[in-house]
């Protein structure tokens, strides 16, 4: 006999009686997360201008803790562990990518109804984005100025600020396998931007030309370069968004807004992973 019910009987053996801090919004503290939104306007797509950018911050949280597993990993020497972090902070980069999407759903018009609510707000304060441009070697002590005024923001970019880079450590950790890296970019001041070396390029020139004899050294080179690439679309991403919903505005942080963005669009991360490309060419001593 069939019945034509469309409802589900709750098992016997499902959790009903819990404590609160068993349950699923317990452990999450779903309290605290979904009362995080405090609109300034009654405007309604203010609120998905909060979502968009609360959980952008909350994958860049995410992302600080992957890399700064791998770089422990490779200061230890083990670099195929960390293989499996980059897998990861892959998708993390695809879905802070993909969200410039949802704000794009936002025109214009609808912007300027809440955008002065903002007052000097930017997201050029966010300091989980500086602490990322830090951890893969975008230093500059300037960027520290917009945090001064919270001192335990200020000291955890200023550590990160002062540590050595992702690929600082990687060039460290090929000076320790037997390769000619340069002693200049192995101690020097690491609250500067990371410079070329042409001594660089000829390290990696060797990883690429024989990466059947230095496989590791040569997986890591390319998941540097992954992420860079996605950092770079998201960059990008960003630029376009913006450009779209406020044209060449100047920005609620004060900067020139589109044409700040398009600036950040020039740096290069690791220079020599990039530049090596070039330099490599069909027939060479290790495949020949």
């Amino acid at each position: 006999m069939s019945t034509n019910s469309n409802s589900r009987e709750l098992e016997g053996s499902i959790h009903v009686d819990l404590a609160r801090q068993e349950t699923y919004g317990g452990y999450l503290h779903l309290d605290k997360v979904l009362n995080a939104q405090a609109p300034r306007t009654q405007v309604h797509d203010e609120m998905l201008f909060i979502i968009q950018h609360q959980t952008s911050e909350l994958w860049m949280k995410l992302m600080l803790h992957e890399l700064d597993a791998a770089l422990e990993l490779v200061k230890r020497d083990e670099l195929s562990p960390t293989f499996k972090i980059f897998a990861r902070v892959a998708h993390i980069q695809r879905m802070l990518f993909e969200q410039w999407a949802v704000l794009e759903t936002m025109t214009p018009s609808e912007y300027l109804q809440f955008r002065d609510a903002l007052g000097r707000s930017s997201g050029f304060q966010s300091y989980q984005y500086r602490g990322l441009e830090f951890m893969l070697g975008n230093k500059d002590p300037n960027l520290l100025l917009p945090h001064r005024q919270d001192e335990a923001t200020h000291a955890w970019l200023s550590k990160r600020l002062t540590q050595p880079s992702l690929y600082d450590e990687f060039l460290r950790y090929l000076a320790r396998h037997g390769f000619t890296v340069p002693a200049e970019r192995l101690e020097r001041d690491f609250t500067k931007p990371y410079t070329r070396h042409e001594g660089v390029v000829a390290v990696f020139r060797q990883v690429y030309e024989a990466p059947e004899q230095h496989w590791d050294a040569y997986e890591m080179a390319e998941k540097l370069v992954d992420v860079e690439e996605r950092f770079q679309l998201w960059r990008f991403r960003h630029m376009k968004t913006v450009h779209r919903i406020i044209g060449h505005q100047t920005g609620t942080g004060g900067s020139s807004g589109v044409t700040f963005l398009k600036r950040a669009l020039e740096l290069t991360f690791f220079p020599e992973l990039w530049d090596v490309r070039t330099e490599l060419k069909k027939g060479s001593a290790a495949h020949e």
